[in-house]
C-alpha cells in the first residue's frame, strides 16, 4: 500500500539498526544526462550517514528527490518500511524530513524567532502573531537540542555558524526526524565546524537521523557512522567509516588513486611581484571593507589569505584585479603602479585573475568554450586582425590546445560554457588565466564547488605556476587548501591583516585569528607583510 504525506505513520522500531530511509532503484534523467541510475540508498535510524561523490555524481539530485524538490522517473521511497509518496517539500516536511541547504534560506532583516516560525506562526486572539509564544517555543526547542540562541537577535547580525544553527532549528521546529545537510561546513571556521559536529552528535543521541552531503573526506571520517559513495549516477558502495580512510573513499569516488595532499618543494621566492600599500576599499554598501592593508607577494611563492568570508577578501581581490576602485592606498605589479587603472590595463601589466564567481564573473555562459578561452585577449594580434576581425582558425587551435593541456572535458571547443559541469567550467577559467603565464595570479576560491579529481588537478597547476616564477595570492574558505598550498598565510579580520603565519601553523590558531582572537602585535604584519 502506498501512503501519502497525510496518511503516513511510522512503523514500530525493530532495534538500533532499523532502516528509516530506503530509496529503491531511483532513476532520474535530464536531456543527455543520466543523473541517478537505479540508485539504492538506505539510511539507518539514529545514524549520521555521509553521501559523497564527484560533481555530477548524482548526490544532490538524489537528495532533492528525497526532499520533494524533484520527482524521479522511476523507483520508490520507503520510510520505516512504508512506501511514501513525496510530491513536494511540503509532503517531505509532513513526513518528518527537513533539509538545510548549502546557501541559507534566511531573511536577514527578520529576527531569529521570526525566521524559525515563518509559515507556522503562533497566533493569539484576533489572529495576530504571538511573539512571546514563538520566542518561548524556540527557547524550549533550543534548550532541548543544545542549540541555544537568542530568538530576538536580528538574523543578519549573526555569524554564519549561528545562522546555520537557526536553519537547523527551523527544520526541527517543523518536526523533522530526518535532517539532510548539504555541504554544511562550507562557510564555517574550524571552531564553528567543531561546534556543528557537537550539535549533530547531540541530535543523533536524541534519535534524529542525519544525511550529510560533503566533499571534505576528513569530515566524513570524523562525524559519519557510514558513508555511501556515488560515481556517475551509481552507488559504488556503502561502508562503515571505521573500516576505511580518506584514500579509500577518494579511490571509490574517482575510480583511481588520488593525491590528497599537495606535493611541492619549498618555495624559492624572488623579487616582489605584487605590492599593496595601505589599501582602503569600500563595500557595495559604502562601508569600509579593506582597511589600511599592506602586503607583498614575491615571485615564486603562494601567499594564502585566510579569513571568515565577508572580512574583505572579495573586495581586496576585485580591487587588485581592477574591477573595483580603491579609496586609498597603492597597488604595484613589479615597478608599475596599477591602482585604479581598470581590468584591461591591470591584465596588461601581468595580472591574472581566477574570480570567485566563475559563472557571474569568470565566464560568459552563452559563449563557446573557445570564446571563453580568449576573453581578455580577443583584441590581441594572435586572435584578431587590427583588433576588429577575429582569427577563427587561430582561436580554434588555441582552444583545442588548452582543452588538452588542462583536461577540459567538453564535446567540442564550440560547446557553450553553460552546458559544462561546474568543475569543467572552472577548468576553462583556470586554463585561460594560467595559459598567459601571468606575473601575478589572483586565485579566489579556485576549487570551490568542484570535485576531488578537479581539486587535485587545479592544485597541481597552481604549484606549477609558482615553480615557474608566478606570484600567487590565494583566497580560499578551505583552511586545508590554504595550509596545503601556501608558503605564507596572511590572516584577515574586518578588512585588516592581523597576522602573517607560517604554512604549518595549527588550524586551531588560524581559526582563532580568523575570528578576532589570539592576536599579538600586528605592526610587523601590516608593515608590508613581507617574507
Amino acid at each position: 500500500m502506498t501512503t501519502d504525506a497525510r496518511e503516513f505513520t511510522p512503523a514500530a522500531e525493530s532495534g538500533a539498526e532499523t532502516t528509516i530511509v530506503e530509496m529503491r532503484h531511483i532513476t532520474k534523467t535530464w536531456p543527455g544526462v543520466l543523473a541517478n541510475d537505479h540508485v539504492d540508498f538506505r539510511v539507518r535510524k539514529g545514524e549520521i550517514h555521509a553521501l559523497v561523490g564527484e560533481n555530477g555524481a548524482g548526490k544532490s539530485t538524489l537528495m532533492s528527490i528525497l526532499y520533494g524538490l524533484l520527482r524521479p522517473d522511476s523507483g520508490e521511497i520507503l520510510l520505516q518500511g512504508r512506501k511514501a509518496t513525496i510530491r513536494g517539500p511540503r509532503d517531505a516536511i509532513a513526513l518528518g524530513i527537513g533539509m538545510v541547504h548549502q546557501h541559507f534560506m534566511l531573511i536577514p532583516v527578520l529576527t531569529v524567532g521570526e525566521n524559525i516560525v515563518l509559515g507556522r506562526e503562533p497566533t493569539r486572539v484576533g489572529g495576530l502573531f504571538d511573539t512571546a509564544k514563538a520566542n518561548q517555543a524556540i527557547q524550549d526547542l533550543s534548550a532541548r537540542y543544545g542549540l541555544r540562541i537568542d530568538p530576538r537577535a536580528r538574523t543578519g547580525d549573526l555569524p554564519v555558524g549561528l545562522q546555520q544553527r537557526v536553519e537547523i532549528l527551523k527544520v526541527l521546529y517543523r518536526g523533522a526526524d530526518i535532517l539532510i545537510l548539504d555541504e554544511p561546513t562550507g562557510v564555517l571556521t574550524p571552531q564553528e565546524a567543531h561546534d556543528l559536529f557537537g550539535v549533530l552528535r547531540g541530535l543523533r543521541q536524541q534519535g534524529k537521523t542525519i544525511i550529510f552531503i560533503t566533499h571534505k573526506l576528513r569530515e566524513v571520517l570524523e562525524i559519519a557512522d557510514r558513508v555511501t559513495v556515488l560515481r556517475r549516477g551509481k552507488v559504488v558502495g556503502t561502508l562503515p567509516t571505521a573500516a576505511t580512510d580518506e584514500v579509500g573513499i577518494a579511490r571509490m569516488m574517482v575510480g583511481r588513486e588520488v593525491l590528497l595532499r599537495v606535493e611541492k618543494t619549498p618555495a624559492t621566492p624572488g623579487p616582489v611581484a605584487l605590492r599593496v600599500d595601505q589599501l582602503a576599499v569600500l563595500s557595495e554598501q559604502g562601508i569600509p571593507a579593506v582597511r589600511d592593508l599592506s602586503l607583498e607577494v614575491h615571485a615564486g611563492e603562494i601567499v594564502g589569505i585566510a579569513g571568515v568570508e565577508g572580512n574583505g577578501q572579495s573586495e581586496l581581490i576585485e580591487t587588485l584585479a581592477g574591477t573595483r576602485r580603491a579609496t586609498g592606498g597603492h597597488i604595484w605589479v613589479g615597478d608599475r603602479e596599477v591602482t585604479n587603472l581598470g581590468a584591461r590595463q591591470t591584465r596588461a601589466a601581468g595580472m591574472g585573475h581566477i574570480p570567485e564567481d566563475r559563472r557571474g564573473a569568470g565566464l560568459v555562459l552563452n559563449y563557446s568554450v573557445a570564446d571563453n578561452l580568449i576573453l581578455g585577449r580577443q583584441r590581441s594580434a594572435q586572435f584578431s586582425r587590427r583588433g576588429l576581425l577575429l582569427r577563427l582558425a587561430a582561436i580554434q587551435t588555441w582552444a583545442r590546445q588548452l582543452m588538452r593541456q588542462f583536461d577540459v572535458r567538453a564535446p567540442s571547443a564550440n560547446t557553450p560554457a553553460r552546458a559544462l559541469s561546474g568543475g569543467t567550467q572552472q577548468k576553462v577559467v583556470v586554463a585561460r588565466e594560467m595559459a598567459t603565464q601571468p606575473r601575478v595570479l589572483l586565485a579566489a576560491h579556485p576549487t570551490r564547488g568542484v570535485d576531488i579529481g578537479a581539486i587535485e588537478f587545479i592544485h597541481r597547476r597552481l604549484i606549477e605556476q609558482r615553480d615557474a616564477g608566478a606570484a600567487i595570492l590565494l583566497v580560499s574558505a578551505e583552511l586545508d587548501e590554504i595550509r596545503s598550498l601556501s608558503d605564507r598565510i596572511a590572516v584577515v579580520y574586518e578588512g585588516r591583516i592581523v597576522s602573517i603565519e607560517a604554512a604549518n601553523t595549527a588550524e586551531e590558531r588560524l581559526g582563532l585569528l580568523m575570528t578576532g582572537g589570539g592576536r599579538g602585535p600586528t605592526a610587523s604584519a601590516q608593515a608590508h607583510a613581507s617574507g
